[in-house]
Parts: structure tokens; C-alpha cells; sequence
């Protein structure tokens, strides 16, 4: 039989069952629009964390605090820490001696809050960042207005702050923030810069922030002594893991520590942090690509399980069809090409949603101030059309075998 002819008679039995066929297209073509938004989310997570890292210099050195006798990033350190334990060991000191490491050119300390920013009766929450004044060395960081404050007002604790974007917008509008008083905790700060819109880091938006020299935010408005974590910048990056084994020296010796494991604080630089965020997401996304794979078998099941009834209902159509000489080959054929059909039907269906549903995600991101990129990966087309085409062709052999193998005398009686 002819191509054009097993290709008519495959449209044919498709149309006469039209609910049974669209179920079953649309049951592959979820399961295709999934696979597809997952890696154009995936994608968007990638360039929106590593987008965040690039806020840094790349020859930056954190050292964070963490609850001894955990892994940095172990689940234990994280939902500790969350909980309320709090790690007040990583003081001045402290960084005053990182500063002074022959590989370290600047560093500074970092703590955060939250708190109500008021302005002529506005109230308005915001993270609250201590940063000491050598930040812009270390990270990247622009104003947009006014100025960056100085080592002398750190050290004096000097009643100043700079404003993120939004936080200025919110408060003040087309107003010129710079030189103007804001109040936190009913204490009068003067605006000294605002700061260029930076989006979110972390889903936290860093335009609803307020920097503080980290010495004026520890005493007058969090009542501490301590830092969350130093950033440094090193002089010779190729001498980074040199460069973390004396911070980690001089941690241990201020902080009286003699076994490694009992440490109270972590050294990573910008190159493991990005290498760590790549395994993260990597995994997520293979994770659920790897679940929804599952849900493409089970769609397979269904193509299987419909042209199985198929065959049933047509047993004397194909008895009928084998007596009047259509060959085993052309019955075969014919099913088969019924669940390549749906399949292809069903994978264009689905790339269409998969590219709508990628781009609401990507609008969704946008609104929550998030750098996310738009894009279908050409390799999530492949990845979804491939293995559902495999699983239709698969799950369709077993019916469309059954199909070819039937004694057409049998069939036919069998239909009597």
C-alpha cells in the first residue's frame, strides 16, 4: 500500500474519534510545554544568579559566619541560622587583619536589619545594609546621586545613608533625595547618595534598600558588634586558595579555634560560589525535567492504552481490510503512523505552550524586580519532541503489532 493511501486511512480513523484524538494530543502536548518552560526557567534562574555575582568583582573573597560543626551550605548551617542562631563571633578584628593579608587590596564589613524609613509622614519598610565605605572596591557599585560616605564617617559613626532606587522614589518621587533627613527608628539620617537601580539579588529587591556605613548601622541602630560576613578583594586571584587558607588561619587564631571542624565562619571565593549556584541549578532543573519525563511516559501509556482499544473496536475493519489483501506491513504501518500523528500534533501543540508559559514566567520574574532573560532553548525543543516521539513510537508498536498479527478470518467472525 501506497504512502499516501496509509496516511488518508490513518486521518480518516483519527477523525472518526476526534475527543478520543485531541485528549490524547493534549495529554503529550502538556507534558512537551512543561519540559520546555522548565528549561526557559532554568535558563532565566542561571542568568538571574549569575547576573547577581557579576554585581561582584570576580577577585572578591567572602568569608561568612556559620554554626560550627556544620557545612557552609549544608541544610543544618541554613535552616539554623534562619531559626534565630545567630553567630557573633566575626568582629572588627577580624577584619582589620584580613585587611591587612599581603593578597587583600580592600574589605569590608556586612550586617543587615529591617526597618521603617520615614519622610515628611511617609513610612515605608526596607532592608537596612551595613556596608563599610570600601564596598565599591569590592562589589559593583554606582550612584546615581550625591556621594559614597568615607572612612572617617564609618570610624565616627556618622549619621549618614545612601537610598536605593525604589526606597528613594517611594519616599521622595522626582524630589532630589541628596542632603535631605530620613528617619529610622526615630533618628534623623541625611541622605548622602542614592543608588543606581541594581533589581533583586536573591529574591530580596535591592532598590528597597538603605546602606549605612556598617559601624553607624551595628551601633546606633542595631545595638551589635558583629558582622555577618567580610567581603575582601584580592591582588593576585591565582593565589586565591593560598589567599583562603590565611584567612582561615588568622579566623581560627582570633577566634581560638583549633579543629577545623568546630570553625564558626566559611571562606568561598566569587569562582566556587558560581560553581556551586551552577550545580544548584543544574540539579533542579534535571530534577524536574526528570519528573516530568514521567508524566511523558504516562501520556505514552495513554497513546498506548487508546490505540489498544482501537484495535479492539476495529478488529473486523482490519480482518476485512488483511482479506482483501492489505499485508501485515500496511496494518502496522498504519497504526504506527496514527501515534506519530498524535505525537507530532501533540509536540507542536506543546512548543507553543511551552514558549507561552516560559514567556508568563519571564513576566512574572520582571515584576518582582527580577534580571530574568527570556528564551526557549533550542535544546529543551529537542530534548521534549525527541523523547515524546520515542514514547509515542514505543508505546504505539505494541498495538500496532497486535493490529498486523490478527487472522483476518478470526477478526471478522470474531465482529459476527
Amino acid at each position: 500500500m501506497k504512502f499516501n493511501n496509509i496516511l488518508n486511512q490513518t486521518i480518516i480513523s483519527l477523525l472518526s474519534k476526534k475527543g478520543r484524538f485531541i485528549l490524547t494530543a493534549l495529554g503529550v502536548s502538556i507534558g512537551i510545554a512543561v519540559v520546555i518552560a522548565i528549561m526557559a526557567a532554568g535558563e532565566g534562574l542561571d542568568y538571574m544568579l549569575k547576573g547577581q555575582l557579576d554585581s561582584f568583582n570576580p577577585n572578591s573573597i567572602w568569608t561568612e559566619v556559620k554554626i560550627p560543626s556544620t557545612g557552609h551550605a549544608s541544610s543544618e548551617n541554613a535552616q539554623g541560622q534562619a531559626t534565630g542562631i545567630t553567630i557573633t563571633t566575626m568582629n572588627d578584628k577580624d577584619l582589620e587583619d584580613i585587611r591587612k593579608l599581603d593578597n587583600i587590596s580592600a574589605a569590608y564589613g556586612y550586617v543587615t536589619g529591617q526597618d521603617v524609613v520615614s519622610y515628611n509622614g511617609l513610612n515605608k519598610t526596607a532592608l537596612l545594609l551595613g556596608e563599610g565605605y570600601q564596598m565599591p572596591e569590592v562589589e559593583k557599585f554606582e550612584l546615581s546621586a550625591g556621594r559614597m560616605y568615607t572612612e572617617e564617617e564609618e570610624n565616627s559613626l556618622s549619621m549618614v545613608v545612601i537610598l536605593g532606587k525604589t526606597i528613594k522614589e517611594d519616599l521622595f518621587g522626582q524630589e532630589d533625595a541628596v542632603d535631605k533627613k530620613v528617619k529610622i527608628k526615630g533618628k534623623s539620617y541625611r541622605v548622602i547618595g542614592v543608588a543606581k537601580e541594581k533589581g533583586s539579588m536573591m529574591f530580596m529587591d535591592m532598590d528597597k534598600v538603605v546602606y549605612f556605613p556598617a559601624k553607624t548601622l551595628q551601633k546606633r541602630v542595631l545595638g551589635i558588634d558583629y558582622f555577618s560576613a567580610i567581603a575582601s578583594k584580592m591582588v593576585d586571584p591565582s593565589k586565591a586558595e593560598a589567599t583562603k587558607e590565611d584567612i582561615a588561619w588568622l579566623m581560627r587564631e582570633n577566634h581560638d579555634i583549633t579543629d577545623p571542624d568546630k570553625d564558626d565562619f566559611a571562606v568561598a571565593t566569587m569562582e566556587e560560589a558560581m560553581d556551586m549556584l551552577n550545580t544548584i541549578v543544574g540539579s533542579i532543573v534535571i530534577l524536574l525535567i526528570a519528573l516530568v519525563c514521567i508524566s511523558l511516559v504516562v501520556g505514552g501509556v495513554g497513546i498506548m492504552n487508546i490505540m489498544y482499544v482501537s484495535v479492539t473496536e476495529r478488529t473486523f475493519e482490519i480482518g476485512l481490510r488483511k482479506s482483501l489483501g492489505a499485508k501485515n506491513k500496511d496494518i502496522m504501518k498504519q497504526f504506527l503512523m496514527e501515534a506519530v500523528i498524535m505525537t507530532v500534533i501533540g509536540s507542536v501543540v506543546g512548543i507553543i505552550l511551552g514558549a507561552l508559559l516560559a514567556l508568563l514566567i519571564y513576566y512574572i520574574a520582571l515584576s518582582y524586580n527580577l534580571k530574568w532573560v527570556y528564551v526557549v532553548p533550542v535544546s529543551s525543543i529537542i530534548l521534549a519532541v525527541g523523547f515524546s516521539a520515542g514514547v509515542g513510537l514505543l508505546f504505539g508498536l505494541y498495538p500496532a503489532k497486535k493490529a498486523a498479527s490478527l487472522d483476518p478470518i478470526a477478526a471478522m467472525r470474531r465482529e459476527n
